[in-house]
């Protein structure tokens, strides 16, 4: 049997799914029998390569964001919208209700900074999406895993179910108990 290829992604989040990820623990070894990661913020690829499953961690802030997930979703036979911030937007939504020039003004004249009282010109900073989005407003999500950040067992599962061509049933007691 051929290994699956997969990749991880992070987008508008705080990379706390990446570390639960990382508390398989062990556990790792055994996917890694199944699985090549073949891009994750740790693998340095370039471009994004078709794969089996991608789980992808954060909202979508940004125009390149936008662009991203759409590229990715075009070259991964299952996406997973890989916790909270994937699923419902969750923290970064949080500036949703706020005008996007109190936002500016907030991130770089109001806060202390070296360079204080100048927002930097559009091509210095990623343009801002008016609004933050979950994955499944922008592309088709075929597997949710909430959790802020989901447990390292669920993820676990997700994974096993995933790289031995099951899709996983997460049910209320998996997802209380992980």
């Amino acid at each position: 049997m051929s290994k699956k290829k997969l990749a991880t992604v992070w987008l508008g989040g705080c990379s706390g799914c990446h570390m639960s990820l990382l508390d398989i623990d062990e556990r790792l070894l055994e996917l890694l029998k199944l699985v090549d990661i073949v891009k994750s913020p740790i693998v340095d690829t370039k471009e994004f390569p078709g794969v089996d499953v991608a789980l992808v961690e954060g909202a979508i802030t940004s125009d390149e964001h936008l662009h991203e997930i759409h590229n990715i979703r075009k070259k991964t036979k299952i996406l997973v919208a890989f916790g909270d911030c994937a699923v419902t937007a969750n923290v970064p939504s949080l500036r949703n209700p706020i005008p996007m020039k109190d936002v500016l003004s907030r991130a770089y004249i109001e806060a202390e900074s070296v360079d204080k009282g100048q927002i930097p010109c559009d091509d210095a900073i990623l343009k801002l999406l008016p609004r933050v989005m979950p994955l499944h407003e922008a592309v088709k999500v075929d597997v949710f895993i909430p959790g802020c950040p989901p447990s390292a067992d669920l993820i676990f599962y997700v994974l096993s179910e995933l790289v031995n061509g099951r899709i996983p049933v997460l049910d209320k007691e998996r997802l209380r108990y992980g």
